[in-house]
């Protein structure tokens, strides 16, 4: 749970010093482990010092307690750092090396949740503090380059993450297998059912098109298909929907084989940049972040040339903050390493340059990062109960479960930290 910062008990502690606070564990001990636990409480200095709101209250392994932050309001984590080896593993290698250190068992916290929403909340003041450094930067912003999104990289790429098996998708999303962030009512309710929330988000997405009946849309990235399903059925159009994995391409087949018989809709295993013909709409649901930022003008470019004159596209894109995307893209963080070979986020404010130099205007940008925290929410609930009842193999501590577990509250605390924003925009052709 997210503690409400002015609630929160360590908000009554004394800070003579908020930068140390020794207990008698931190005094004992030899004296080389007293200087190595020095060392890292400087570190833990310059965590504390770029805490501008929320705090964290960590249990240290020379036996210390310390309060990081707590100048402003905000969430604030819990952590158990039982190994100096995980402030080692974060300064040399960023969000990835904490996974790993958390992997390890180097440090714990009854809800990483808060912690990942503190270092997103803070990432301009905290600076490289989780990024990768030195030569391990470079060598794993050279790692992600040889992954990058040519055609054949696209392939692998995509297979890697989304050929893992419908399965196991559809252990843990709705019924609609959405992958994508949900769009709520508002405020947002806990009774309000993550399917009619995806199913909504897909019907805002389509109206953006003003579609008519029987024009033809082009559905960059169909995921298991259920746009395309809905594109034809409620909105009469004829759908050509992309998508480079094999496994969601018979998933989303399956799904719409009565249109499919009656030639309003055909599921593709096709390239964005290979489309052929001329389309009255264009859809893209979160595939841009497999793009890669020396693709995005190829992207916008096919999109263009797809559309007929005065056409309209539909996106939907996860975008991170303009201070802080340099210093992401420059790097390789957890997800990049660990979950999506090749992905990207969005500098939207360049994206947006890309788009209107090659003949778009950008109209009714509508962004709802909350609502992608409580998808991913759900998300994880429903895995750990597919865990939990045996629809996905392995147990709660199989390697592979704890991976993609920590990668959705990676994520969570990413969107509830402001730091990373969904949205859907409206691109016309001039």
């Amino acid at each position: 749970m997210i503690h409400g910062f002015d609630d929160h008990p360590l908000m009554n502690a004394p800070h003579p010093d908020r930068a140390r606070q020794f207990d008698a564990g931190h005094r004992g001990g030899g004296w080389i482990a007293r200087v190595r636990a020095s060392i890292f409480h400087r570190l833990l200095d310059r965590i504390d010092a770029g805490l501008l709101s929320g705090a964290i209250e960590a249990w240290l392994p020379d036996g210390s307690h310390r309060i990081l932050g707590g100048r402003a309001p905000g969430p604030v984590a819990e952590v158990e750092l039982r190994r100096w080896r995980a402030l080692v593993r974060l300064a040399r290698h960023g969000s990835s090396g904490w996974y790993q250190a958390w992997a390890d068992g180097d440090w714990d916290s009854p809800d990483p949740v808060p912690l990942f929403d503190l270092f997103m909340r803070n990432a301009t003041s905290l600076k490289s503090v989780a990024r990768a450094s030195g030569p391990w930067r470079i060598l794993k912003r050279l790692g992600h380059a040889l992954n990058g999104n040519s055609r054949a990289g696209s392939r692998r790429n995509i297979a890697f993450h989304y050929d893992l098996g419908n399965d196991f998708y559809a252990a843990w999303l709705d019924e609609t297998m959405t992958y994508s962030s949900a769009l709520f009512q508002e405020p947002i309710s806990r009774s309000e059912e993550l399917a009619f929330a995806q199913l909504n988000k897909i019907r805002a997405l389509l109206d953006r098109l003003e579609l008519a009946p029987d024009q033809h849309l082009l559905e960059i990235g169909c995921g298991w298909g259920t746009l395309a399903d809905i594109a034809a059925d409620e909105y009469g159009v004829t759908v050509t929907a992309l998508t480079l994995s094999a496994a969601q391409a018979e998933q989303a087949r399956a799904l719409n084989q009565a249109n499919i018989a009656a030639g309003r809709v055909s599921i593709d295993l096709r390239d964005y940049r290979d489309v052929e013909g001329r389309f009255d709409a264009v859809a893209s649901v979160e595939m841009v972040e497999a793009v890669g930022l020396e693709h995005w003008r190829s992207y916008l470019s096919s999109i263009h040339r797809s559309l007929k004159p005065g056409g309209r596209a539909a996106l939907q894109f996860i975008s991170i903050q303009e201070e802080i995307f340099e210093r992401y893209a420059t790097s390789a963080d957890f997800i990049q390493t660990h979950i999506f070979p090749g992905g990207m986020l969005l500098s939207e404010a360049r994206f947006r340059a890309i788009a209107e130099a090659v003949g778009f205007e950008w109209h009714g940008r509508r962004g709802f990062g909350l609502h992608y925290a409580e998808t991913l929410k759900r998300w994880r609930e429903r895995f750990d109960e597919a865990v939990a009842a045996g629809r996905i193999e392995g147990d709660s501590a199989a390697p592979f479960n704890r991976l993609w577990r920590y990668y959705l509250m990676y994520c969570e605390g990413g969107f509830r930290g402001g730091g990373i924003d969904v949205a859907q925009v409206t691109l016309i052709k001039r």
